[in-house]
C-alpha cells in the first residue's frame, strides 16, 4: 500500500471500533488471528497441535508441552494492562495527527500517567522506525503515512542505533530479536 493510500484510507469510528475490540475476548481473538493466521504454530518446534490452558490463557504444544501466551514477544508481553486498553491506546494513537499524549491516554483510559507514558513510548517506538514495515501478520504491513516524525528519527531517542526494534501483534521477522 502506498502511503498516499494509507493516508486516504478509510477509518475506524469509535462506535466501529468498539463493536470489533470493545471486550477483552475480542481483542484476544483479534490479536490470535494476527498472531497465527493459520492456527497455532509452535514458536520453538513449529508443531501445528496444542491444547488450551483455559485458566492462563496459554497454549501448550503437544510435541514439546512449551506454554506460550499470544501476546509473547509483543508489545503486549507482561503487560499488567488489559488488552483493551492497549488497543484503546493504539486507537487514540493513531487517529491524533501527532499521536495521543500520555497525559491524554492517562485521562482516556483510566490508567496512571507512568502506565500511560509507558505505553505512549512503546508504541511511539512500534510507530517510527520508517525504514522498515510494522510486521502485524506474514505478509501484511503498517504503514507511517501521516506520520510528523522526520525520516531518520526515532521520535524516542536521538540516537538510532538505540532505537527498540518494532514488534506486534504476530511477532518479528526471522532472526530479529525481540522488542524490550
Amino acid at each position: 500500500m502506498s502511503p498516499l493510500q494509507a493516508k486516504f484510507q478509510q477509518r475506524l469510528s469509535l462506535n466501529e471500533f468498539l463493536e470489533h475490540y470493545g471486550t477483552e475476548d475480542q481483542c484476544f481473538d483479534a490479536l490470535y488471528r494476527w498472531r497465527w493466521p493459520n492456527g497455532f504454530r509452535c514458536p520453538h518446534c513449529g508443531h501445528d497441535r496444542s491444547c488450551v490452558l483455559a485458566h492462563r490463557s496459554l497454549q501448550q504444544c503437544n510435541r514439546c508441552r512449551r506454554q506460550t501466551s499470544v501476546t509473547a514477544g509483543t508489545v503486549f508481553d507482561s503487560t499488567k494492562l488489559p488488552l483493551t486498553s492497549w488497543f484503546l491506546g493504539l486507537y487514540l494513537m493513531t487517529h491524533e495527527r501527532k499521536g495521543a499524549s500520555a497525559m491524554a491516554l492517562h485521562r482516556h483510559l483510566g490508567i496512571s500517567y507512568n502506565a500511560a507514558w509507558r505505553m505512549r513510548r512503546k508504541l511511539i517506538s512500534l510507530m517510527s522506525d520508517r525504514n522498515r514495515p510494522l510486521l502485524l501478520v506474514k505478509g501484511g504491513e503498517v504503514d507511517d503515512a501521516g506520520s510528523d516524525v522526520p525520516e531518520g528519527e526515532t521520535g524516542v531517542t536521538d540516537d538510532p542505533s538505540e532505537a527498540t526494534p518494532p514488534a506486534a501483534g504476530a511477532g518479528l521477522d526471522e532472526g530479529d530479536p525481540p522488542a524490550d
